[in-house]
């Protein structure tokens, strides 16, 4: 079967992929290893990431098929087998580059790291550890790009990476049924608003003003939800929640002290945005 480029883009949401390098910078910022090293831990945490993506539309074909029919594999687009094959690919690629990059440190890493998207994948994601599953998948993308130092150093933005991942899983549960009540966007835009104020204490401007943009942009759709709770709404604040990643990413490198790379990363956030247009980021 041919697979159109679009439809490969669906497939691993494309755009969402922008919110991923942003990791790998974060946590070798606060290792003291940003270098060009940190492109090729990218690029592998790139590849997890969109075999992760397929993967899911694979183990979700039938649910996708009653409630999101227009997705890959129930529209007709693609084959359950090829977009297995595919996340079983960019897996291996993943891995493969994770290695070459980085050698055996980077892979100590990028193999749980694998082993966890596939785990959310297959078992986690619709159960109660579903978010916490999810949050581990980012905390070891950050610990991926700080493999070649001391990783112990980039715990602290593993863990706010983290808790961001966090709030933007429990909130795309809903993206169906949408939200019933204000407790849960109360919640999620309560621990935002804390991830911002904690990232940017004892930052310069730089960290204060991208937390700010962080805070602002995923924290504007989840109070559109006190007033409008259903499933689009929800959809939007989960797609706000990724694009707005970059934003807290580049902070959390600013605030290590690698301001042009902090700006660098945060850029990714306003064309994460624009394409999410023209390709769904969930």
């Amino acid at each position: 079967m041919k697979t159109p480029l679009r439809t490969l883009a669906d497939l691993v949401r494309a755009p969402a992929a922008l919110s991923v390098p942003g990791d790998a910078v974060a946590g070798a910022a606060a290792a003291g290893t940003l270098g060009p090293r940190t492109a090729g831990l990218a690029g592998a945490a790139v590849c997890l990431y969109w075999a992760g993506m397929a993967a899911n539309d694979w183990a979700d074909r039938d649910l996708d098929a009653a409630e999101r029919p227009e997705r890959p594999i129930p529209s007709g687009r693609i084959s359950a087998p090829a977009a297995l094959g595919i996340a079983a690919g960019l897996t291996a690629a993943g891995l493969a580059l994770a290695a070459r990059t980085g050698g055996a440190r980077a892979l100590a890493v990028a193999g749980p790291l694998a082993a966890a998207i596939w785990a959310y994948d297959l078992r986690l994601k619709n159960s109660a550890a579903g978010p916490a599953g999810m949050a581990a998948c980012r905390a070891l993308d950050v610990l991926l790009g700080a493999s070649a130092g001391n990783p112990v150093r980039a715990l602290p933005a593993a863990l706010a990476v983290a808790a961001h991942t966090y709030t933007v899983t429990e909130l795309s549960r809903r993206e169906v049924a949408g939200s019933t009540t204000a407790r849960l966007p109360a919640a999620t835009l309560t621990a935002t608003a804390g991830l911002a104020a904690a990232v940017a204490a004892r930052g310069g401007t730089v960290t204060t003003v991208l937390a700010g943009e962080y805070a602002t942009s995923y924290g504007r759709a989840q109070a559109r939800l006190f007033t409008d709770p259903a499933a689009p709404r929800v959809r939007a604040a989960v797609g706000a929640g990724i694009t707005a990643l970059p934003a807290l990413q580049g902070a959390l490198a600013a605030r290590a002290g690698r301001t042009w790379a902090g700006l660098a990363v945060a850029a990714a956030a306003p064309l994460g945005r624009l394409l999410a247009r023209r390709v769904s980021p969930t």
